[in-house]
């Protein structure tokens, strides 16, 4: 093992960081002089980062800067093992500045989450890692300058750091490779150039080019440059932090249905995209994933609407209260919350205020559409408390939460290329009992499929819900007493952190947040984003001690 190649590429990634770090500093610093700022502590928190990110990451880069790397001396168990500590350690580092302010930010209350590193740990591994989960529950009390930063490292993950990486320092050379394909979700990119350091190239100038669009898109519909650039962040990546409390609910409707159009574009395979440029569109809608992924957006928001204007109570939605400005109403709510110690604090908190309203077709159709690609893609963004729908709605998002989009997308979830395969193959097998001599070959559109992919794609599968009844059962043990969480609860929480999406149900839900958990339950679920986002075997094979024996 190539122990000082991967401690030396770990340094130069958080200087890296550190160097984005600086830069978000410094549109604090323009930010609070031109008066849209209010302090710059959170400038101080930024810049302290940065100094921590450089020293420890100078230190490492120059501990391991004699690590060759080679075709011999950087293999597959190297890239699996510096994938996996890029995205802890960027975590670690990306937290920093959200800790840092509340200790420096006079006023921060002690119950504010940020007061706790794990809390902000969890905040900085789902955004990096595209989740959207959160533990805040009142977002617009952060700074400019975190809000953005929060949606950045989004923004960086929706491709993976590690992509970028690949792609902006070629002297990881013949190992950029095995860090791609190690990094790349879903099972293959399809339609992708050989040479990895301009495949990543190209993923990323497609990526910026629907970041471009999709902030000119949002800007045209009335948000401000800020609004457009965080939700932009969170819209491309499937990530889905905002800078409201009210989330998307917050804006106009015009705002919402550019917000669907990205969502959607995110979801596909960028392969496809390449597809385009080359002037390929004949193949593109002939593609099965991109067919099948369009036709579950269309499934879904056809069930939800029926089942809120048939099953639904007529009053089974709510709205938040929101001010001339937009912004929403506060209202004194006691909450309670438990730390790693088992005592209970009890507090009075501040939350938005929300009202019930009739579902008529509108909104039917407006919660729909929204909520399956939301849930579907991964996003997570939320204009309403899907809490108080009926059944068939809940368990639809349920669906779609488990399949998510494409591969070689932002996505998270089982990607809709598994869950294809899976369907085929079980259906296969069903054939094979009553037509045993029938030999047919699997096919994925045009593309046979072979056994060793079969094995891989059912293996995957299993180990994804074996973990989500791990995470389920180790969450429920956590929180074993507290009036909040139910199994409802504790298996959409996991659920929602291990497919990347963010909201679950229950106390977790679309209004809610997950700052009431546990440190230990924290930690637990920022394992299962880490899992999610690197696809569960990938992280694996490092606890396999055979990987770390010499070969």
């Amino acid at each position: 093992m190539n122990y000082r190649f991967v401690v030396s590429q770990l340094g130069l990634l958080l200087i890296v960081l550190s160097a984005v770090l600086v830069g978000i500093a410094g549109w604090e610093v323009v930010d609070v002089w031109i008066g849209a700022g209010t302090s710059l502590v959170a400038t101080e928190a930024l810049l302290s980062s940065v100094g921590l990110g450089l020293v420890i990451g100078g230190v490492m880069w120059w501990s391991g800067r004699g690590g060759r790397v080679d075709r011999y001396q950087f293999g597959r168990r190297e890239a699996l093992l510096l994938v996996s500590l890029s995205w802890i350690a960027g975590a670690a580092l990306a937290a920093m500045p959200f800790w840092l302010w509340a200790l420096l930010e006079r006023g921060v209350p002690a119950s504010h989450p940020f007061k706790n590193y794990v809390d902000c740990y969890f905040e900085a591994m789902s955004g990096l890692t595209t989740t959207g989960a959160t533990v805040l529950g009142d977002i617009e009390s952060l700074p400019r300058g975190l809000l953005l930063w929060r949606s950045l490292t989004q923004w960086l993950g929706g491709l993976g750091i590690v992509v970028l990486f690949v792609a902006v320092l070629p002297m990881v050379g013949v190992g950029g490779k095995k860090l791609f394909h190690t990094e790349a979700p879903g099972p293959t990119p399809s339609g992708m150039r050989p040479r990895i350091a301009e495949t990543a190239r190209l993923l990323w100038i497609m990526y910026l080019g629907l970041t471009g669009a999709a902030i000119l898109g949002l800007w045209f519909t009335g948000m401000s440059w800020f609004d457009s650039i965080c939700h932009t962040f969170s819209c491309v990546s499937s990530g889905g932090f905002s800078t409201r409390d009210a989330s998307v609910g917050a804006f106009s409707t015009a705002s919402t249905v550019v917000i669907i159009i990205f969502m959607v574009l995110s979801g596909v395979n960028f392969g496809l995209y390449f597809r385009l440029l080359r002037g390929s569109v004949k193949s593109i809608w002939a593609d099965t994933e991109l067919r099948f992924y369009i036709g579950m957006i269309v499934f879904g928001a056809a069930i939800i609407i029926f089942s809120l204007m048939f099953i639904g109570d007529p009053m089974a939605s709510t709205k938040l209260v929101l001010d001339e400005q937009g912004n929403p109403v506060m209202t004194k709510r006691i909450e309670s919350v438990t730390d790693e110690f088992g005592h209970t604090v009890v507090f009075e908190n501040e939350v938005p205020k929300r009202i019930a309203i009739p579902v008529d077709l509108g909104h039917a159709v407006e919660y729909g559409v929204f909520n399956s690609v939301s849930i579907h893609t991964g996003t997570g963004f939320c204009t309403i408390d899907y809490n108080r729908w009926p059944f068939a709605a809940k368990a639809t998002l349920v669906l779609l939460m488990i399949f998510g989009g494409c591969a070689g997308s932002t996505t998270g979830g089982l990607k809709v290329v598994r869950v294809w395969l899976s369907l085929k193959i079980v259906l296969a097998e069903v054939e094979r009992v009553f037509r045993p001599n029938v030999v047919r070959p699997l096919r994925f559109g045009s593309t046979a499929v072979d056994t060793d992919l079969k094995l891989q794609v059912l293996a995957y599968v299993l180990a994804y819900f074996l973990v989500w009844v791990i995470g389920s059962y180790l969450v429920m043990l956590f929180e074993a007493g507290h009036p909040r969480c139910d199994y409802m609860t504790a298996a959409s929480a996991s659920m929602a952190t291990l497919g990347n999406i963010g909201p679950g149900f229950g106390a977790v839900g679309a209004v809610e947040n997950y700052g009431w958990m546990t440190s230990s339950s924290k930690g637990v679920l920022s394992v299962l984003m880490l899992l999610g986002r690197l696809e569960v075997v990938t992280v694996f094979v490092l606890f396999v001690p055979r990987f770390w024996s010499n070969p």
